[in-house]
Order: structure tokens, then C-alpha cells, then sequence
């Protein structure tokens, strides 16, 4: 029986070029979707961003970069964060970010970018997603608060981290962080913390031979046991089990 590897490397060989994933995201308005190649250049991109980016077509972004398409601070930011995925493999998720559109209209966007693995097994590209973000206006105004808390989320989910503190960074109470959390990811603040530590985790498994211990460490958890619990009851298996089926797929 065939690997998921072969199956999948046999598919993208058969297809003979990119598939045409961004028309499949033309019918989403509120969704920018991008692939760009090593060296952070557009190589697909739907209806939805050539429109935010004032464009009249799709080749007017593809072979340009961020830093050719979009303003300063923004394009500075989009590109460092394509360097950090090429360079480390580490995906980006569940980013809170200001974006601007034509005209001087902002929005509030999450986006998701992915790591594309090359032959030699180096990161060949990058895939992405933004999902506008369609609050009421009232709540608008505090995303940005909320912004920093989550990406304090992500930076640091290595650390001690209470509701309390979070919310205070966010400027909310806890109840209120907990209800805007909920909103944007369908989880509680909690939970979505867990998500954020258990993510790091799964990659950490699969990429590295560090020993369980220190990934447990490195994630935010005291000991080993309760890193092991909360993984086997969100993931569903253990931890070793889950580097070994990974190892078995790879």
C-alpha cells in the first residue's frame, strides 16, 4: 500500500502545473488566497486580492512581491513574515491583521499562511489565506487591543499565561476577552491558548528528536504528564504515538 507521501507526490506530478486553487477562491469575496514561490514572488493569486490591491489583473501581482504591491508599514510586515517561513517552515495561523484597501478602507482580517515543501525537502513556497472578519462595528474598534493579546498568544505560549493578564492587555475584562475569542475562533480563551501550545507541539514532534520532556517545556507545560494528558485528550493519541505514525506517513 501506498504512502499518503507517494499518493499525494504522484498527484501533484500527474496535474503537470499548479492547479487552479485561486479560481476555486474567486467565488469568496471575503477571502484573499495567494501561493508565492522561494523568493516571496506571487505565483497564483484569486480575484479578491488583485481587486484589494487596486489591480486590473491577476498579472499585474504575479512575479512581484509584497513590497512591490503593497504601501509601507504593511508591505514590511507581510514580507518579514515571508522570510520567517521560508527560512524556518514554522506556519503562521489564526493572525490577527489590519489590512488596507483601495480608497483608505481598512478591515480586520485572519490570516493563515503554510509552508509549500520542495523535492530537496526545503520549503519551496508559501500558501495563504485571509478571511475578512465581519464583526459588528462596535467591536471593530477593540480588535486592534485584541491583536497584540494574541499575537502575545503566539510568541509566547512557551510561557505562564493567565486569562487576567491577557485580557488586561487587550483592555477588556476577562468575560469580554473570553466572549471575542469565542467569536473569532469558535473556542474559549482557554481553549484556544491549549490550541496554540498543542500546535506547537505537533510540529515539534514531527520535525525534531527532542525528547517529549523538553517539548513539554517548551510548550508551556510543568512537567510531562500533564502536557501527555492534554495532548491525548485533544489529539487523541499520545504524544510518542503520534511522532511514530508521523515518522510512518513521512
Amino acid at each position: 500500500m501506498k504512502s499518503p507521501a507517494e499518493i499525494r507526490r504522484e498527484f501533484f506530478e500527474s496535474a503537470g502545473s499548479i492547479l487552479p486553487v485561486d479560481r476555486l477562491f474567486d467565488g469568496v469575496p471575503d477571502i484573499v488566497f495567494f501561493i508565492k514561490d522561494a523568493l516571496g514572488r506571487y505565483v497564483a493569486v484569486n480575484d479578491t486580492l488583485v481587486a484589494r490591491c487596486g489591480r486590473n489583473g491577476r498579472d499585474e501581482l504575479i512575479g512581484r512581491t509584497v513590497e512591490q504591491v503593497f504601501p509601507p508599514p504593511l508591505s514590511g510586515e507581510f514580507a518579514r513574515q515571508d522570510v520567517e517561513i521560508l527560512k524556518t517552515g514554522t506556519a503562521i495561523r489564526d493572525r490577527l491583521e489590519l489590512h488596507l484597501y483601495p480608497g483608505g478602507a481598512s478591515g480586520w482580517c485572519l490570516t493563515y499562511k503554510e509552508p509549500i515543501a520542495g523535492k530537496n525537502g526545503g520549503v519551496a513556497g508559501i500558501c495563504g489565506i485571509s478571511r475578512d472578519l465581519h464583526a459588528p462595528g462596535e467591536q471593530r474598534a477593540e480588535f486592534s487591543a485584541l491583536s497584540s493579546a494574541v499575537e502575545h498568544i503566539h510568541r509566547h505560549y512557551d510561557e505562564p499565561l493567565r486569562l487576567p493578564q491577557l485580557a488586561e492587555m487587550a483592555g477588556l475584562s476577562v468575560y469580554q476577552f473570553d466572549q471575542r475569542i469565542r467569536s473569532l475562533f469558535h473556542l474559549t480563551a482557554g481553549q484556544y491558548l491549549v490550541k496554540v501550545r498543542i500546535d506547537a507541539a505537533c510540529k515539534q514532534l514531527a520535525k525534531s528528536k527532542e525528547a517529549i520532556a523538553q517539548i513539554a517545556l517548551g510548550c508551556g507545560y510543568s512537567d510531562q504528564s500533564a502536557f501527555s494528558r492534554q495532548f491525548k485528550q485533544a489529539v487523541g493519541i499520545s504524544p510518542l504515538e503520534y511522532r511514530k505514525r508521523f515518522a510512518a506517513g513521512s
